[in-house]
């Protein structure tokens, strides 16, 4: 039974700022754009690791990975050299790995968070 997930795009994040915040979609896109792009230049800044923390929702990292100086090409055999470069991780927040890690069993229940 595999059922494709449902694919949120930035559009529907707008739509969910704009009722959220009771204000038009043009306005709300242009927030959800500001933030986008920020986080972005944020991590294409990295030199040669970051960090990105945003309380209750996870942390975005930017880490570098070693060279391979024997890597393989899967296709011919031949060994390649493979430069060290940088990836992304992103780590859950507690209130999100709680809700993650709930069964599921059909029932959905809400896990609420901290006030402040």
């Amino acid at each position: 039974m595999n059922t494709i997930p449902k694919t949120y795009t930035k559009r529907d994040i707008t739509k969910r700022v704009a009722e959220a915040a009771h204000a038009e979609m043009s306005v709300a896109a242009a927030y959800v754009n500001h933030v986008f792009t920020a986080i972005r230049e944020i991590m294409m800044s990295a030199d040669p690791a970051l960090r990105i923390e945003v309380r209750d929702f996870g942390v975005l990292e930017v880490k570098p990975t070693k060279s391979k100086p024997k890597a393989r090409n899967p296709r011919s055999g031949e060994v390649i050299y493979v430069p060290p470069r940088r990836k992304t991780h992103f780590k859950p927040s507690k209130l999100l790995k709680k809700f993650l890690s709930q069964p599921l069993d059909g029932r959905k229940t809400t896990v609420t968070p901290p006030v402040g």
